[in-house]
Formats: C-alpha cells, sequence, structure tokens
C-alpha cells in the first residue's frame, strides 16, 4: 500500500455540473496508484452508475452513502437529519483513524449549507487529520469555513446547461 507524505484539502464547488465527477476521478487516479480511498456520500442514497462501477474497485475503494437526494430541493426531514449525523460521525472516526489516504465527503457542502451538519465539526475534523490524509469536500454552496480550510479551491460555474432545454438525466451521464 502506498501512502501520502502530504495530505492536503481540496473543495470543489460551484453551481456548474462536474464537482462529484471530478471528485469520484480523484478517488479513481487515487486506486489506480495503489491508494485506500473512502467515499461517504451526503445527501445521496441512490445505487448510481458510478457507485456501481466504484464498487467493482472494493479492494481500494469503500463507498458509503447517507441520506437521500430530496434534502437539496426541499427542507430536511428529522430522517435526513438523522443519516447526516451518522454520516459526520462516521466521517470524524475514517478522518482520525488515518487508514485512508483520500477521503471523499461527497455533498457536504450542501449539508451543511442546509444545517443538517454543523460546518464547524467537519473543520474540526479537517484541522485534527493526520498529516498524510487527503481529503475532498464537494457540494454548492460551500460555507466559508470550507474555503478557508481547503488548501484548493475550483468553482465549477455553469455557463450553459442541456437541462434547460428540458433534458433530463441520463443513465451514465448524470447517474
Amino acid at each position: 500500500m502506498h501512502h501520502l507524505d502530504k495530505g492536503f484539502v481540496h473543495c470543489y464547488t460551484g453551481s456548474g455540473k462536474g464537482k462529484t465527477t471530478a471528485a469520484l476521478g480523484l478517488a479513481l487516479r487515487a486506486a489506480g496508484a495503489g491508494l485506500s480511498v473512502f467515499i461517504l456520500q451526503f445527501g445521496k442514497g441512490t445505487e448510481t452508475s458510478e457507485i456501481k462501477a466504484l464498487r467493482k474497485f472494493s479492494k481500494n475503494i469503500t463507498v458509503r452513502q447517507f441520506g437521500t437526494r430530496a434534502f437539496i430541493k426541499r427542507v430536511p426531514s428529522a430522517i435526513d437529519r438523522m443519516r447526516a449525523g451518522q454520516g459526520l460521525a462516521t466521517v470524524k472516526k475514517i478522518i482520525a483513524s488515518g487508514r485512508y489516504d483520500l477521503v471523499v465527503l461527497d455533498e457536504v457542502c450542501g449539508a451543511c449549507h442546509s444545517n443538517l451538519i454543523p460546518t464547524g465539526e467537519v473543520v474540526e475534523a479537517l484541522k485534527g487529520r493526520p498529516p498524510a490524509v487527503e481529503i475532498v469536500l464537494t457540494g454548492r454552496n460551500a460555507p466559508g469555513e470550507f474555503i478557508e480550510a481547503a488548501d484548493l479551491v475550483t468553482e465549477f460555474r455553469e455557463i450553459k446547461h442541456y437541462y434547460l432545454h428540458g433534458v433530463t438525466a441520463r443513465k451514465g451521464i448524470e447517474y
């Protein structure tokens, strides 16, 4: 097993398409290099095509999902809050353990923005991580605290999208 000498914090945010795709691409690259990867998805609870593909790399990549996608479009329910809380507790343990070289917190920005989990607790976990652990935070509306704590911030800005012309999500491309 290879390990990183120094881990950094990435934040992929903004209104444009591709934040999760970029994070999962990095996870795939890391797994290909023999690194150990943990992906935790807040607000996603369905078996999408990318999750099916990642499960084929289970030797190097572990995926856990907490919640449903619904909270992005409506007020979070008690179940959304419970699942997000479970996800946060899992994240804290995973990061602190140092067992994984790369930890992806997919849609964590949205979970904090929706007040499902406290931003401060995520930032504490980032600051207390073992030095070699690389972290990726994704989602719209990244809290300022995430941007400040990150070593790399990329904003995905929508310039044009085919959704505006009535195209719905397509299997293998959007899910």
